[in-house]
């Protein structure tokens, strides 16, 4: 049983991958950093019973993905309504830590813009959220696929299936962009 007091300062180092995460699952800004706040929230109410020497790390990604998929999903097939004039915004985010816009960016969103095209990022988020889900925790945030199937609650050969199926998705995709921009050697007809 671990001590709330400590919830700040052990869920502050996983704040931009939950961040990121979030804006994966919601590809919006404004609606990831109301994810992440929701789910911090979550987190620090329920942090009496998580277990010391558990992966908090997968735990927090459970709440944020569980979460996203009972909140957010109902949420977009409902008309938005938003008073925004009553809301701070980032209220408990904010109090958690101060990143700055650097910080708050993932590796992933780093070497990506760093190395590669945007086709890459739209290939992921041109994804159905089984699949982009899936491929975003085992590929970017390095989940292994008992990580994957705790954090989604579904047995691990789902979760194969799905990265399996994403993945061919996103390389479909980007053989497309390649051959597209003649980034692929042209056939010989001949062969």
């Amino acid at each position: 049983m671990a001590d709330r007091s400590r919830f700040a300062a052990d869920a502050r180092a996983l704040m931009p991958a939950l961040y990121s995460a979030a804006l994966r699952m919601t590809r919006n800004p404004a609606d990831a950093e109301d994810l992440v706040q929701e789910t911090l929230l979550k987190g620090f109410r329920a942090y009496d019973r998580f277990e010391d020497g558990t992966n908090l790390r997968a735990w927090l990604f459970r709440i944020l993905t569980n979460t996203y998929i009972n909140t957010y999903r109902a949420r977009q097939r409902r008309p938005q309504t938003e008073d925004v004039e009553d809301v701070e915004d980032l209220y408990l985010y904010r109090r958690l830590g101060d990143l700055d816009e650097r910080a708050a960016r993932s590796a992933e969103d780093e070497t990506l813009a760093l190395f590669t095209d945007d086709e890459v990022r739209e290939a992921l988020e041109s994804l159905p959220d089984v699949f982009r889900i899936v491929v975003y925790l085992a590929d970017v945030e390095g989940f292994s696929y008992r990580e994957i199937a705790d954090i989604l609650e579904v047995p691990i050969g789902t979760v194969m299936s799905r990265l399996h199926r994403g993945r061919k998705s996103m390389q479909k995709r980007l053989y497309e962009y390649a051959t597209t921009h003649g980034l692929l050697p042209v056939a010989d007809p001949r062969t």
